[in-house]
């Protein structure tokens, strides 16, 4: 399995990294700070663009699944004899959204030895070794959450396919195209998919990269699910050419260190591992096998977000250097930066999550358009240079009558919450703000120095006007 390793690419991450494809003396320099600077296109920041197609609109239109693909698993349903298959969706649905992190041993010997000490300073409750022993343990069965990891049969994986294939094809696809719409020449040859599931990655790369994509490695454990992923590329039967060309179906990841891939995904997988030292080793591993970019999704809760920045911690803490690849990575996306998750850091933690609509499988109970919440982090390879890059819309805009609020996650690692009106941040960011979405980036910089105080700055707008 060849991996290609062209660098012209590269050279427009470094480009992105200046100005998200814009070249830097074109680029719009405010700050979105108390003090910014109005914003005006003198510089033709916009070039000949409107201003609702600014360098920063990042949405995907409504996704819609292959017509291939919607016609297998309408026949594979068709055929199967699951009973229920709706009420089996609505409480799988339920359960993956609901599911929690495994709890650590280490956090339940914690909680062991705390109900243990409260136990021993309650006098009016018997100390013998055995009775002590059994009501710790009677406290921490009905307080800790019992993390399961799901074992997929047949039947089970049909039902998955019918919860999840079309909510996580948009959610991947949003990931992919966040790529393509920042380095339209990424080409990639090779893709690797970790805990495939259904298959629903590979359509989605299909879709997207399938001029150039000339291999697909889909790894899962559970054969039930790997069977019915090659059903659904062979048109839901067993012997049926197969859509996509070069889809290689394992049950391992590639034993070979020096097997490496453009692009390694991993959906929805690592909230299967039942362990912390499990996912780092799994992430780990992925990064050695990443020659270009690892996409790491999962869904759009606080357990979901906390996974994913946990393997980004992972990585660009560089503990582990491959002899193979020495490259460090970086955060291509969603972060502006390297530092903590403000998200996380504040006293009630959030979920840094997005939303795609897509058109879902026409099942008898799921005709209506649908929205799926997700969250991801897109890690590269290489060693662009540091500078500032433009903050990320955390939150659906509030559009209000002359004005506009944006909910930012920005270059510095804050997280801020800023009002923009025409007036005092000039008339191009304004209308480039009203139409921008969530998940969108909005074309403004951090200064280099600390802004004035409030107080200077009410001044500075008394004497403009």
């Amino acid at each position: 399995m060849a991996t290609t390793r062209g660098h012209s690419y590269l050279l427009t991450l470094v480009r992105w990294r200046r100005g998200v494809g814009v070249a830097p003396q074109s680029r719009a320099l405010a700050a979105l700070v108390p003090g910014v600077s109005q914003v005006d296109n003198k510089s033709d920041f916009l070039g000949k663009r409107p201003h609702r197609r600014h360098p920063g609109i990042l949405r995907l239109p409504r996704v819609r699944l292959p017509q291939a693909l919607t016609d297998a698993a309408q026949l594979l349903l068709l055929e199967s004899s699951v009973p229920s298959v709706e009420k089996q969706v609505q409480a799988l649905t339920n359960y993956l959204w609901s599911r929690h992190l495994p709890v650590e041993p280490e956090e339940l010997q914690r909680r062991a030895v705390q109900l243990e000490k409260k136990f021993l300073e309650n006098p009016d409750l018997p100390h013998t070794e055995e009775k002590l022993c059994g009501a710790v343990l009677h406290v921490l069965r009905k307080t800790t959450y019992h993390w399961q990891q799901l074992s997929y049969s047949e039947g089970l994986s049909l039902v998955y396919m019918a919860a999840r294939l079309d909510g996580g094809f948009a959610a991947v696809s949003r990931a992919f195209h966040e790529i393509q719409a920042q380095i339209p020449e990424f080409q990639p040859q090779t893709l690797m998919d970790f805990g495939s599931g259904t298959g629903s990655v590979t359509w989605a790369a299909h879709s997207i990269w399938g001029q150039s994509l000339r291999e697909y490695v889909c790894v899962d454990s559970s054969a039930a699910m790997l069977n019915l992923a090659e059903k659904l590329l062979k048109g839901g039967s067993e012997n049926g050419e197969p859509y996509i060309p070069g889809v290689f179906i394992r049950q391992f990841l590639p034993v070979s260190p020096k097997v490496q891939f453009n692009v390694v995904v991993s959906a929805f997988s690592l909230s299967e591992l039942p362990s912390k030292a499990d996912r780092a080793e799994v992430v780990q591993t992925l990064w050695r096998k990443t020659s270009d970019f690892l996409i790491l999704v999962e869904h759009g809760t606080k357990a979901g977000h906390s996974l994913l920045m946990e393997a980004r911690d992972l990585v660009l803490k560089g503990k582990e250097k491959s002899p193979l690849d020495p490259r460090p990575g970086f955060v291509f996306a969603p972060c502006p930066h390297e530092l903590p998750c403000p998200q996380l850091t504040t006293s009630k933690p959030l979920a840094c999550s997005f939303s795609q609509a897509y058109h879902p499988i026409p099942f008898g109970w799921n005709k209506k358009p649908k929205e799926e919440k997700f969250s991801m982090v897109i890690l590269a390879r290489g060693s662009p240079e540091e500078t500032h890059r433009w903050p990320r819309i955390t939150q659906p805009v509030l559009k209000r009558p002359r004005h506009v609020h944006c909910h930012l996650c920005c270059a510095d690692g804050c997280a801020q919450h800023a009002v923009i009106t025409a007036r005092r941040y000039g008339r191009d960011l304004y209308r480039c703000a009203r139409v921008s979405s969530w998940g969108d980036l909005l074309p403004v910089t951090t200064p280099s120095e600390p802004p004035p105080s409030p107080a200077e700055d009410l001044l500075r707008a008394d004497k403009d006007v």
